[in-house]
């Protein structure tokens, strides 16, 4: 690879040009669940007969390993997803919350987010959470329509979801998102209409929209190979994500990532730390970090995890220094899933080669082509190219790129 040699210097040209290292993120993962539904691939097990008390206090233990002499950790946001994080009884989220507070030191207006099941939200543990100093809450909503719950696995209905956010909304909570699910199996353009419309009348912030992948080892995958799951036509799926966009503008909500929309000031902090490939902690079965150029992927088993947490040893199983080449990559793959794009001066400051010369000629085939746009010296996705996003980052993997010179 012609740029391994380069590290050095791609770090020093950082530092010249004044590259503040911002503080990570932290990603803690409660893998376990109640019901699986039909989509999910994520790391996540049956909540029954699992060793949850271990596993929070294995994971307290996994995050102190990380502290240097005692310190706190300092961190720009906290996220504990899932699985389904909600399961967790009140005395299992006291011990999780009592580590979390020792460990790390969240910097001021920081954001702390925890996903939670419609089903799973109580007074009692929205008092817990917020006296935490959780500030965001995502709901796994996916629709307000009943029938396409079940279809999909869900175990809450619509009116769980709406009082989930009433109480919410009641309790204080300002900064509330939820997910929504379109191209569902015999999911139709009234179902999206009626789900996005529920969820604007309910006053929500932040929301995600996502469209069904189909993941091996799950239900929905087994059923697509047996020709058993009816899904909605490629045309019937960009005319629902057509409508998501416009009807999130007419509200309010800015498109500023892919599959993210939201008033100004509401945006997911932690999720941005993905796409501007910052530092993050990544604690829990399964987990994934970056921390300082290496990326590394923690045990996934709950039994393989709480194992060398035993001996007071990192549960990590892989651990793998970045390329330069792999950085650039990254750079594009997850850099313009932002609607505002990414920045050709950055780059050249980041890696010290212009994009031309790593790229050449792969930024003017796509505006020609009518996926990607440019405005002064930042690129991002046309309206085109919202639709063709894996094609348009694919781009930017070098073997690709340079196959199709």
């Amino acid at each position: 690879m012609f740029l391994a040699d380069h590290r050095l210097d791609q770090l020093l040209r950082q530092e010249a040009h004044g590259k503040v290292k911002r503080l990570p993120a932290a990603y803690i993962h409660i893998p376990f669940c109640e019901h699986i539904c039909y989509y999910c691939d994520f790391n996540k097990v049956f909540l029954e007969g699992q060793p949850v008390d271990d596993y929070v206090d294995a994971l307290v233990k996994e995050m102190r390993l990380y502290q240097e002499n005692g310190q706190k950790i300092s961190v720009s946001s906290l996220y504990i997803g899932g699985g389904t994080p909600s399961v967790l009884s009140l005395q299992q989220f006291e011990r999780l919350m009592e580590g979390i507070r020792d460990i790390f030191s969240l910097k001021d207006n920081g954001e702390f987010t925890v996903e939670m099941n419609p089903n799973n939200v109580t007074d009692d543990l929205l008092s817990l959470l917020m006296d935490a100093g959780v500030n965001r809450f995502s709901l796994g909503v996916q629709s307000f329509d009943d029938q396409l719950l079940k279809r999909i696995g869900r175990a809450h209905t619509s009116q769980e979801a709406i009082r989930a956010v009433k109480l919410l909304q009641k309790k204080g909570a300002e900064n509330i998102s939820i997910d929504l699910m379109f191209a569902l199996p015999q999911q139709d353009l009234r179902q999206v209409k009626d789900s996005v419309q529920i969820g604007l009348d309910l006053d929500i912030p932040h929301f995600s929209a996502y469209s069904l992948i189909l993941e091996k080892k799950t239900v929905f995958y087994n059923l697509q190979r047996l020709g058993k799951l009816p899904l909605p036509s490629e045309d019937l799926e960009v005319e629902m994500f057509s409508y998501i966009m416009e009807e999130m503008e007419k509200a309010g909500r800015h498109h500023y990532e892919i599959s993210n929309y939201s008033r100004p000031g509401f945006e997911s902090q932690h999720n941005l730390s993905y796409w501007d490939r910052r530092d993050y902690y990544g604690f829990g079965a399964g987990a994934h970090g970056l921390l300082n150029h290496h990326r590394y992927h923690n045990h996934g088993p709950i039994q393989h995890y709480l194992a060398p947490l035993k001996e007071n040893k990192k549960p990590v199983i892989h651990e793998k220094a970045l390329t330069i080449e792999e950085e650039m990559e990254e750079y594009f793959f997850l850099g313009l899933r932002r609607m505002s794009g990414v920045s050709l001066t950055d780059f050249q400051q980041q890696f010290g080669y212009a994009v031309e010369e790593i790229y050449p000629g792969v930024v003017k085939k796509l505006v020609d082509s009518g996926l990607l746009a440019v405005e002064g010296e930042r690129i991002f996705l046309s309206q085109e190219g919202i639709f063709l996003g894996n094609n348009v980052f694919a781009q930017f993997l070098r073997e690709h790129a340079n196959s199709s010179e």
